[in-house]
């Protein structure tokens, strides 16, 4: 296989554009249309494994299996390889480098940290191009606009051979049904399916869909993973400078992964020790704790900031990117103090939306790794994501004594129910009930002394 793909065994692949790709691809070849399930499942595989998208992992893929779908697999990852290298000789500069010379980052399957501009991704074909108009009109997140326009391009391959302009409620719910009994999807994979496609069809497509009726994937209540405030101090131990202080804090404050890394000088207040969630999950806003113990490391985070701050002005740098709105009403807003990202990135990335080459904060996938690898090196056997950091900051107040209220509203939940699941890992769930067999335990031991 690596014959042909020049790609190394352990090279990742970086291909942010290659469902588009893809799509156009089908108009010419319509046998590759199937090619989307194959890699997919491949990127799927990849997760699992929590590795990159290599050669090294498609020839492990390609492996299993029968016959004719190893044979299958191996045409459509033979051309995902090919399409990705003639993309990057295509916009690699004459200089061999990318960006003036810093290396691609090496990132999960199917994301870049450079994604093409969207002034100039405007989709390929019909059905998509009025997709990416409604969902700027709408003025949603690039990450949103990502997500629709995966599932309308697995539901356009779903209907072929017609277009996704005759496609009806109808096979919008069988998509749907076929994601969970066939597919197996979770009900939140489900549900983003539902909104992505119900979006597409009548806000890009303007057709109604009407009344839908599918096959729902089963709500599955799962606990949530909580480490031990000793497996907490052995993992921040592990962890070192603006990593250590970023792990600390999601545990401190009970902070989402993305809401960490938004954080912006003006959402600390240091005198009142509160920490301010802005346009959070849901777009909702709300405060939360700041752990007087951090406060000094913040304060040198945000000091350390004022260099790299001046010597972006002076470069004359493109502001921090504005969330939706605020870029029009205050054009220059992203350039003052008081909007820069807490932990922004040591290097310049291309913004997806303009084009332009700024200052952004640092990516998800590097602190998710380096929670992961404390992890490995501390010896604790969980699953440890920073997610789990902000499990243990809810599940820790309430054996603290935290009423469960006040816990809801540091979290940031909508209902008390979402808050409850906490109560069954706590370390002395109920009213402090111990197990019979301590019980039984104890009572030999008292007769024994007697």
């Amino acid at each position: 296989m690596n014959s042909t793909i020049e790609f190394g065994l352990d090279t990742p692949l970086i291909f942010p554009g290659w469902r588009e790709t893809l799509l156009r691809a089908v108009v010419a070849r319509p046998d590759i249309r199937d090619f989307q399930e194959h890699i997919f499942d491949f990127l799927r595989f990849c997760r699992s494994h929590r590795a990159g998208a290599t050669v090294g992992m498609a020839k492990f893929y390609i492996g299993k299996g029968e016959a004719a779908t190893r044979m299958r697999r191996q045409e459509a990852l033979r051309w995902l390889f090919r399409a990705a290298r003639e993309a990057e000789q295509h916009d690699r500069p004459a200089t061999g480098r990318v960006d003036g010379g810093a290396a691609v980052a090496r990132v999960e399957p199917g994301r870049s940290s450079t994604p093409p501009p969207a002034a100039s991704d405007l989709g390929g074909a019909d059905w998509e191009r009025d997709l990416i108009v409604a969902v700027r009109r709408k003025g949603l997140l690039w990450r949103t606009e990502q997500a629709y326009r995966q599932w309308a391009a697995r539901f356009a391959v779903y209907v072929r051979p017609r277009s996704p302009y005759a496609a009806e409620g109808a096979d919008v719910s069988n998509f749907l049904s076929r994601l969970a009994v066939e597919g197996r999807a979770s009900a939140a994979t489900q549900k983003q399916a539902l909104n992505a496609l119900v979006f597409f069809m009548e806000e890009g497509l303007r057709r109604s869909v009407g009344e839908i009726e599918f096959t729902r994937a089963w709500a599955r209540r799962r606990m949530p993973t909580v480490l031990t405030v000793g497996e907490c101090s052995r993992l921040f131990s592990e962890l070192s400078g603006t990593t250590r202080l970023m792990a600390e804090l999601m545990y401190g404050a009970g902070l989402r992964l993305m809401e960490l890394l938004r954080l912006r000088v003006h959402h600390l207040d240091f005198e009142r020790r509160q920490l301010r969630i802005l346009a959070g999950k849901g777009d909702k806003d709300r405060v939360t704790v700041l752990p007087d113990g951090l406060i000094p490391g913040l304060r040198e985070q945000v000091e350390r900031l004022r260099a790299l701050f001046a010597a972006d002005r002076a470069a004359g740098l493109p502001g921090v990117w504005l969330p939706e709105g605020l870029a029009q009403k205050f054009g220059r807003a992203g350039e003052t103090w008081e909007w820069q990202w807490v932990f922004p990135s040591r290097e310049l990335s291309r913004d997806p939306v303009t084009g332009e080459r700024r200052r952004h904060h640092v990516l998800d996938g590097g602190i998710q790794n380096a929670i992961r690898q404390a992890a490995r090196r501390a010896q604790i056997d969980k699953r440890a994501t920073p997610h789990v950091l902000r499990h243990s900051f809810a599940t820790h107040l309430l054996e603290s004594g935290a009423d469960i209220r006040t816990v809801q509203e540091l979290l940031g939940h909508d209902s008390v129910e979402t808050t409850q699941i906490y109560t069954h890992v706590m370390q002395k769930p109920g009213l402090g009930v111990r197990s019979p067999f301590d019980l039984m335990a104890a009572g030999r031991g008292t007769g024994a002394r007697g």
